[in-house]
Parts: structure tokens; sequence; C-alpha cells
């Protein structure tokens, strides 16, 4: 080993991130790992799992009354549903689904999941409206050109902000397809599928590889749903929220919501801004 690798190795030993080290969740702690066994066998086993009950009747309104008036334009495409409605870059028009992002039974499981330090992907409020067709089966990490079988590069939760139910569209998945190598879903009909069936305040959490998709809506009502996809701390997110979520509106936001958004630091130094830590950035605008 020369001079310079030396060098090298004592600089990726220093940390850039020293004052705002922090990547684990505010979470990790709040959970015992014998409570979140049977959770993460479940992950491990079928490729999601049903977290029920969740958030309570009013949080559920409290969401529903700030993002329902934002749900005007349908689908663009088959995947996204003509007869869908989508909000994108829902940070920068309210906080009210931070609490689904940020929930300490999901944050505890993704810790164990991915990487500390990992990312919010995206985030998306989904209304599937009745007569909408079955979503093609896809699985959320596809877009990272790694060959399968391997272990995820993300995780995602589905919010039921109403029943789902087997008729109305509920989250189809495929159980254990998380460990498929090049096997692919027949089509939209595969009859592995099942539905997430849950009452309205529970998620659904799944692995990155896992074959899943927006059900068919054969009822009379909408099926509302609060998406949050995460990833590993060393990949691009796919909403660029540096862009997307101005600063100011960023520093009203929790730590846990920061790092996930990206103003944080992977390792010793990627990630940062002008070679210090990004929440730097921030520092002064919590107070205003």
């Amino acid at each position: 080993m020369n001079a310079n690798t030396n060098r090298f190795e004592e600089y990726l030993g220093t940390d850039l991130a020293s004052k705002y080290g922090k990547t684990v969740s505010d979470a990790a702690n709040r959970y015992t790992e014998e409570e979140l066994v049977p959770y993460l066998d479940a992950l491990d086993r079928n490729g999601y799992v049903v977290l029920e009950r969740l958030i309570d009747a009013d949080a559920i309104s409290a969401i529903r009354t700030a993002v329902e008036p934002m749900l005007d334009l349908a689908g663009r495409n088959d995947f996204e549903g003509l007869k869908t409605q989508r909000l994108y870059s829902v940070i920068s028009k309210t906080l009210s689904c931070n609490c689904l992002v940020e929930h300490p039974l999901v944050l505890a499981l993704l810790d164990r999941i991915l990487t500390p330090g990992y990312l919010l992907s995206q985030l998306q409020v989904i209304n599937i409206q009745p007569g909408e067709s079955q979503q093609s089966l896809h699985y959320d990490d596809a877009f990272y050109p790694f060959a399968r079988p391997r272990r995820p590069l993300g995780a995602a939760t589905v919010w039921a902000l109403t029943d789902f139910t087997a008729d109305n569209g509920s989250t189809a998945v495929i159980p254990g397809s998380h460990q498929w190598a090049d096997e692919q879903p027949a089509d939209e009909n595969d009859p592995r599928q099942i539905a997430c069936e849950m009452p309205a305040g529970s998620a659904v959490l799944f692995l990155g590889t896992l074959w899943h998709g927006g059900g068919e809506n054969e009822s009379a009502s909408s099926r509302l749903a609060v998406t949050a996809q995460y990833c590993e701390p060393y990949l691009r997110q796919q909403e660029n929220f540096s862009l997307s979520v101005p600063s100011a509106r960023v520093a009203a936001c929790s730590d846990d919501m920061k790092r996930m958004l990206g103003y944080s630091i992977h390792g010793s130094f990627m990630g940062m801004v002008d070679g210090k830590h990004p929440k730097r950035l921030l520092e002064g605008m919590e107070a205003s």
C-alpha cells in the first residue's frame, strides 16, 4: 500500500458530517427485535407484509382534507391509469403525508431492510376511480440495472386512506415473487396474485423486488392511497427533491424527513455541498 493510498483512506475516514452525523432513524430503538421479527419474517418469506390500523380516523381525515382538492388530473397512460388520479410533488404542496413517510414502525423495519441513511425515492397520492383496469404487474426497483435474483435496492409502502377491498383496486401482489430471477408474471391476470385487503389507516410494505400492481376497481367508489418509495442511500431517487421541494419547506420537516429528502451524507462525503453537510443549507431557516 503506497503513501497516496494511505492518505486517501485517511480522507475516507474523516467525517464531513461531523455536526450532523446521525443516519439511523429516530424510530430505530422504539421497537425491540422481538416485536419486529414477525414482520421481518413475513417480508423475507412473502416479500410484503400488511401493517394494520397504524393511523386513526382523525389522521386519515386530515390527510384526505389536504390532498383531495388537488386531485383533478387523470393518468396519462395505461401504467398511470387513465381513470386514476395522481398527485406528484406532494411535499411541496402539503406536509400532511409526512406522518406516513416517517411512521415509526415503517422506519424501524426499513432500518433493518436497507442501509442506514436510506432515502425517500418518491411520494405520490393515488386515487383509483371506478372502472379503472388493473395496472401492469411490475417491481419497483427494476430501473436499477442489476440482475435478479438479488437483495432489494428499495422498498415501498402503500397506505390505505379508504378500505382496500378485492373489488375496489387494492394493491395486488404475487407472494414470493421477490425471489424470482428471470421469471415474470404471465400478465396482469396472473392467478398467483392476491389482493392486499386492509382497513383504512393500514399500509402494505413490500420489497423493491416484489411483483405487484394497482388492482382493478370494479366498485362504485374511488380507492384513495398514498405511496412512499424508499431507496438505498447510494442510488438516485426517482423524484428530484432538490428541485421540487424548496429548502424553506424542507426546513419545516423533521430530521428523518430531511435525511430522506437528501439532506444527508452517505459514508464520509457522498451528498456534500461545498465540502460540507447539506443540512448546513437549512441553518437559520428552522426558526424563520
